[in-house]
């Protein structure tokens, strides 16, 4: 395991404050609306309405002032790339599929992000041939950097804090989320369940995490781009095979209204993916007294966003 847990405890003291201590806290609403008692952890109330920030911060450190970081996403990773890089005297190129939300390309050009469109399917590899192209160029890929999963582990030492959990739910995208979470649950609460949740649409995760390698599929069909993986990082699948219990599936009916439960019962409209942990509670039999879930995003798309009104 290449996940380290003194990292993740350090990482506090080294990651944006913006980014920590956000706040988790049961709301009888939302546990009346689910059926269950639910801790919930608000991850959209940053900068870059993601948890993404705390991954990125902490790998930005480690590089030279000047370096170019280029990446491929849908949108999230690359905003808290280009707020990072920022940060830390970076610079950042970020490359994207056809048709990405326009709230998070407006965003990421906040951040001072170059943003190159590239073909159906080819961002991450379009990134890696920039990269290689030009001198002082670095490529980071989400789920790959170790120090991505352990700026998320903070979440789990944070969610801990609250004391016993039986479940912890989690959308999984590229998976450092779920793995840094659940190195530092596991460690400090073993008996606490890791569950991943994957949307109807985009399998491949789920279905590399039971095959123990990477099983790519056709492309995504679903509107949570957030977790829209095809083609799973294999650095990621080694570590969740040891790290997550379950996996299970939402479709895009079921993340949508989680999108209407949260936003009636917490006041805050999560994007489809930032709603996967909602959507799999109220759908799925999980077991524990207690769960966790954390809404991970909000970047909504203004169409998502009319459908959840």
């Amino acid at each position: 395991m290449d996940l380290d847990l003194t990292r993740i405890a350090e990482a506090p003291s080294l990651i944006d404050p913006v980014f920590l201590t956000t706040p988790q806290f049961v709301d009888e609403q939302l546990c009346a609306a689910l059926g269950r008692r639910v801790l919930v952890k608000i991850e959209t109330l940053n900068p870059l309405r993601s948890f993404k920030g705390r991954g990125a911060d902490l790998l930005a450190r480690e590089f030279e002032p000047g370096t170019r970081l280029v990446c491929g996403s849908t949108g999230n990773f690359g905003q808290a790339i280009g707020y990072a890089a920022a940060r830390h005297g970076l610079s950042a190129e970020v490359f994207v599929p056809a048709g990405i939300s326009p709230v998070k390309l407006t965003r990421m050009a906040s951040y001072g992000v170059r943003v190159h469109e590239a073909g159906d399917g080819r961002a991450k590899e379009a990134a890696r041939e920039y990269a290689a192209a030009h001198e002082g160029s670095v490529f980071v890929e989400d789920g790959r950097h170790p120090r991505i999963s352990e700026g998320a582990g903070t979440i789990g030492v944070e969610l801990l804090a609250a004391g016993e959990i039986d479940t912890v739910v989690l959308p999984v995208g590229d998976g450092a989320l779920i793995t840094g979470v659940a190195r530092w649950i596991k460690e400090h609460a073993p008996r606490t369940r890791i569950v991943g949740v994957c949307a109807k649409g985009a399998v491949s995760m789920i279905n590399s995490w039971r095959a123990g390698r990477v099983m790519p599929t056709g492309r995504a069909d679903t509107f949570a781009e957030g977790i829209a993986v095809s083609s799973p990082v294999p650095e990621s699948v080694n570590r969740m095979r040891p790290l997550v219990d379950d996996m299970v599936v939402v479709d895009d009916a079921a993340m949508l209204a989680a999108m209407r439960t949260a936003l009636a019962t917490l006041g805050v409209l999560p994007e489809p993916a930032g709603a996967a942990g909602l959507a799999a509670i109220a759908v799925h039999d999980l077991p524990g007294e207690v769960l966790a879930t954390v809404v991970t995003g909000a970047n909504t798309t203004p169409a998502a966003m009319a459908a959840a009104s």
